[in-house]
């Protein structure tokens, strides 16, 4: 699929199977209203079986919210090279399978071998893992990734910004994600300060 006319950033979104696609979603919506920015997705078979079975979405729904779409099983896609130029990557939600696949490298489908393009190209690499509780081999592996310089991102709830549903947790952990790449989606409530008339 060719680029899009007027947009001059990409950014990669891969959906892999942890629970959480929702994430995943609200990413992709949310980078739909930055008209500059170019989506660039990636769904591995988990992905698309937790997108069915917890948003009841189908694959061509999931596809339709991205601007390019490649197979995870493409390894020879354009992501799979540093000359292809990108903003970085975004893994949402992040399986602790490819937490180690990317934390030792072993680029085996297109969402590894992205990462690990990310990486060594020094682009900005960032992993919603999802697990719990953690056991030692995905807390080193975390260490691992951090160490080569990508950001593990909890999607942890910002109690204190007093969201009222879950909908607006998941959006502000996305503005919050999408902050690290410099794109303002208005979706984060940004902490005024304890005095603010803000949080009365």
């Amino acid at each position: 699929m060719a680029a899009h006319p007027g947009k001059i950033r990409r950014l990669i979104v891969a959906i892999t199977g942890a629970t959480g696609s929702a994430y995943g979603v609200s990413i992709l919506r949310a980078l739909e209203s930055v008209p500059s920015v170019e989506s660039h997705l990636i769904v591995s078979a988990a992905g698309f079986l937790n997108a069915a079975t917890e948003l009841d979405m189908s694959r061509s729904d999931l596809e339709g919210l991205a601007d390019v779409v490649y197979s995870d099983k493409d390894i020879g896609a354009r992501l799979a090279s540093g000359s292809f130029k990108t903003d970085g990557m975004v893994v949402a939600p992040c399986s602790m399978k490819t937490l180690a696949a990317v934390a030792t490298g072993f680029a085996s489908t297109l969402t590894a071998r992205a990462a690990d393009v990310v990486l060594k190209e020094r682009r900005r690499l960032v992993l919603l893992t999802r697990e719990t509780p953690l056991n030692l081999v995905h807390l080193r592996n975390m260490v691992s990734v951090t160490e080569m310089g990508g950001v593990i991102f909890p999607p942890v709830p910002s109690f204190y910004a007093k969201l009222e549903n879950l909908d607006a947790m998941i959006e502000q952990t996305v503005g919050r994600v999408l902050d690290l790449f410099d794109i303002e989606t208005g979706l984060v409530r940004r902490w005024q300060g304890v005095n603010s008339p803000d949080n009365d």
